[in-house]
């Protein structure tokens, strides 16, 4: 079992930035990567971005120069700041453990999710 505690959600206006943070617990040793997914009303959860044990960091187009991701293995935790915040990245944001291909940086969540953290970006 895994759990995982999100917590740096709030509203911010257009242009601004939050950071995210997420501490992982139990049994994580045979996870090598962490990622977030966001999901917006409606819609899909989609991953936002991930990170493997050795630093590979793939994000989805739209956050790529905006959004980075980092992690503290010694804590099991891992990190979202981001920047230039749009209305369009209002969703809840979401931690997971995975794994993650070496070779084409591909994340494969497992059914571990923390509660989600509420991100709202005012226009």
């Amino acid at each position: 079992q895994v759990q995982l505690v999100e917590s740096g959600g709030g509203l911010v206006q257009a242009g601004g930035s939050l950071r995210l943070s997420c501490v992982a617990s139990g049994n994580t040793l045979n996870f090598n990567a962490m990622g977030w997914y966001r999901q917006a009303a409606g819609k899909q959860r989609e991953l936002v971005a991930g990170i493997s044990s050795s630093g590979r960091t793939p994000y989805v187009d739209d956050v790529k120069g905006r959004f980075t991701i980092s992690r503290d293995n010694a804590k099991n935790a891992v990190y979202l700041q981001m920047n230039s915040l749009k209305p369009e990245d209002t969703a809840v944001y979401y931690c997971n453990v995975g794994r993650m291909n070496y070779w084409s940086g591909s994340y494969y969540p497992e059914d571990y999710w923390g509660q989600g953290t509420q991100v709202t970006v005012s226009s």
